[in-house]
């Protein structure tokens, strides 16, 4: 009698932690070997400290910014830019988008341009914004709608033209009206891909609202905090902002990834 093979036996320690924290310890792995590293190198004096501090110092840095009360300004004000500028682009992406989609006429007009517009990189926009609103906050709120409505656009346009022929002819032979065909037929099967746009539109925000920080007037926000580090030669408030931009990130995609997956699921439905 042959005898059957038995699955390999997991760790004890995998088997006693919930299934939804074991991709969440697996991802922290490398972050947790880098600091080490990074802690060595601290120790050991490779480098000077005034150019690459120790995580002790960072963190010690980090508390003095939090007890000062200035940075959660500065992280208040990056996310409003940067959900401000959202609420601008995208939904006016995603309507331009439907709108070449559906419409082969709009589509021959304002593809080639828009195409076009897609070849400017967005930072070569920032000269021209600055000029017509300024470098404050309406030109910093224009230059992240920018940066938001490109990709709402493109993956509504896809969608929008990638609807199945028969959806057309079951709409014809319905005789459904524009606005009849707009939402029962195409809106629900472009949604998808509008998810995806928006999603993909939410990351651009954050990423632009950093480099309107950067580039245009000094005010509040954590890329101002980074350009005062920088003037300053303070590396650790450059490590601070930097860290705090990445987790800031990290919670805007997983954000966009749930809604993007509780929308599909009561589509389903």
């Amino acid at each position: 009698m042959s005898e059957i093979a038995c699955p390999p036996a997991r760790p004890a320690w995998r088997l006693a932690l919930p299934p939804t924290l074991r991709p969440v310890l697996s991802g922290l792995v490398v972050p947790v070997l880098l600091i080490g590293v990074w802690q060595v190198i601290a120790a050991a004096h490779v480098v000077a400290p005034y150019i690459l501090p120790s995580p002790a110092a960072v963190l010690a840095r980090f508390r003095v910014e939090l007890a000062g009360g200035t940075f959660r300004g500065d992280v208040v004000a990056s996310l409003s830019r940067a959900l401000g500028g959202f609420a601008t682009g995208a939904p006016t992406g995603l309507a331009f988008g439907l709108l070449l989609g559906l419409s082969r006429l709009a589509g021959r007009l304002f593809g080639p341009i828009f195409l076009a517009y897609r070849q400017i990189a967005l930072f070569a926009w920032v000269p021209l914004l600055a000029m017509w609103f300024g470098g404050g906050e309406a030109g910093k709120l224009a230059f992240i709608a920018l940066a938001a409505f490109a990709p709402a656009a493109v993956n509504a346009w896809r969608a929008a033209a990638a609807i199945p022929a028969p959806y057309r002819e079951l709409s014809k032979a319905l005789t459904l009206g524009r606005l009849d065909h707009l939402r029962l037929v195409a809106l629900p099967s472009a949604l998808p891909g509008m998810l995806t746009g928006l999603r993909s539109s939410l990351i651009h925000a954050w990423l632009a609202t950093v480099g309107a920080e950067l580039f245009l007037d000094i005010a509040p926000g954590l890329g101002g905090r980074l350009n005062e580090g920088r003037d300053k030669f303070e590396v650790d408030l450059m490590i601070v902002a930097l860290t705090v931009l990445a987790i800031l990130g990290l919670g805007f995609s997983q954000l966009a990834a749930t809604a993007e997956r509780q929308s599909l699921r009561w589509r389903r439905r």
